[in-house]
C-alpha cells in the first residue's frame, strides 16, 4: 500500500472517528464500530482534538477581526449612506424611514462595539491556554533532565 493511500485510510478513519464521536459513540463504541484498536482511535481523538485547537486559534486571530471590520466598514458606510438620504430626501415618510434605518445601524455598531469584549475573551482565553502549554513543556523538559541526573547518580552509586 502506498503512503498515499495510507494517508487517505487514515484521513478516512479520522473523519468516521469525528462523526460518531459528535453523535455520542464512546471511543470504545468507535472502535469496535470501526474494528480498529481502541489505542488507534485515543490517537486519532487525539489527533483531533490538537487540530481544533489549532483551527479555533487560527478562527480568533484571523478570521473573526477580519469579519469585524468588515462588519464594521459596511455598517457605516450604509449609516452613512442612510443619513444622506434622509437629509435630501422631502417625502417624510421617507426621511422616517431612512432615520429608522439610521437608529438600527446606531444600534448595531453599538452591538457589535460592546460585544467584542467577548472576542477579547476568547483572544485571553487562548493566550492563558498557550502560556499554560508553554509552562507544562518547561516543567516536563526539567522533570527529563531531573530524571536523567538521577539514574546517572544512582547508577555511580
Amino acid at each position: 500500500m502506498t503512503s498515499e493511500m495510507k494517508q487517505q485510510q487514515l484521513e478516512w478513519r479520522r473523519a468516521q472517528i469525528l462523526g460518531l464521536a459528535s453523535e455520542g459513540y464512546s471511543q470504545r463504541e468507535i472502535a469496535s464500530k470501526l474494528q480498529v484498536d481502541l489505542t488507534a482511535v485515543n490517537r486519532d481523538i487525539q489527533f483531533l482534538r490538537q487540530q481544533a485547537q489549532e483551527n479555533l486559534q487560527k478562527h480568533i486571530h484571523e478570521t473573526v477581526p477580519e469579519e469585524y471590520q468588515k462588519c464594521m466598514v459596511g455598517m457605516k458606510r450604509n449609516l452613512k449612506q442612510t443619513l444622506e438620504i434622509a437629509e435630501t430626501v422631502s417625502d417624510p415618510k421617507t426621511k422616517l424611514q431612512a432615520r429608522a434605518i439610521a437608529n438600527d445601524c446606531y444600534k448595531f455598531i453599538l452591538d457589535m462595539t460592546t460585544n467584542a469584549g467577548i472576542v477579547s475573551d476568547a483572544l485571553k482565553y487562548v493566550e492563558r491556554k498557550t502560556e499554560q502549554v508553554s509552562t507544562l513543556q518547561k516543567i516536563d523538559e526539567t522533570t527529563e533532565g531531573e530524571e536523567t541526573e538521577e539514574k546517572t547518580t544512582n547508577g555511580i552509586f
